[in-house]
């Protein structure tokens, strides 16, 4: 029997790929998103591997637990939804922007996995595959709440296996590092020659690599968990610490 994926934030970039992806390895998909458009094109793509499309905004609660409460027999929920917006440092920032990537990034999240989590605990089986991020871990100038927001999805997937300890149900987090997708078209609103300059002279990581990723963590043998996994692609690694130094 095909196993199902619910895969938020489908249209694009790593929710794509994801797609795709297990749509060849013989999964069955329920594909959310925001533009309609994208989800019907992609139903179109993949055809039968399709089992619902659901146009849906992470941020809505009450839409969230409408659409996907009631959704059975979900075998793995990808929360890959997400968004960074600017760079600016934080006395500059928008504060919009910033509520715009809590209520995605940290709310969305949550909603998803706590409307799909009873079913997968009730059935003792399934999987949940957090989309987190480097920044998690390692603080950049103009990172303040995108990174914030992502450390807070690793603390929360592990919470999340304490919390399901004794049932049958993983938890993953994978934190990609410099990928190219329209994450930074986004990050720029839409400032396609700045997004470019991101990936200028590197071989970054491509959403393709992230679908292998996440498609092998859940392929491991059940009694196998993947905690965390933190992947870069080998043009990027760490600076030192930076110092300031007053040569007044």
């Amino acid at each position: 029997m095909a196993k199902t994926i619910v895969i938020t934030g489908a249209t694009s970039g790593f929710g794509k790929a994801c797609a795709e992806y297990f749509a060849e390895q013989g999964w069955l998909l329920i594909l959310t998103g925001r533009r309609i458009e994208r989800l019907e094109e992609l139903k179109k793509q993949l055809g039968s591997a399709v089992r619902q499309v659901i146009p849906l905004d992470v941020r809505d609660r009450d839409a969230v637990f409408s659409q996907l409460g009631g959704l059975k027999d979900v075998d793995l929920l990808l929360n890959n939804a997400g968004l960074a917006l600017g760079l600016e440092p934080s006395w500059q920032v928008s504060p919009d922007d910033w509520d715009t990537m809590i209520d995605t990034n940290i709310k969305g999240l949550t909603y998803c996995t706590r409307a799909l989590l009873p079913q997968m605990v009730e059935r003792d089986s399934g999987h949940i595959i957090n989309i987190g991020s480097v920044a998690a871990n390692w603080p950049y100038p103009g990172g303040n709440v995108y990174g914030s927001t992502k450390a807070f999805v690793q603390q929360f997937s592990r919470n999340l296996r304490a919390d399901l300890l004794g049932h049958n149900v993983r938890v993953t987090v994978i934190e990609p590092g410099m990928a190219e997708s329209e994450f930074s078209k986004v990050r720029f609103k839409g400032d396609d020659q700045r997004a470019a300059k991101v990936y200028a002279g590197t071989e970054a990581l491509t959403p393709r690599d992230i679908a292998e990723i996440v498609y092998w963590a859940t392929a491991r043998p059940k009694h196998v968990n993947i905690n965390s996994l933190e992947v870069m692609c080998i043009d990027q690694s760490w600076g030192p610490f930076a110092v300031h130094r007053d040569n007044s």
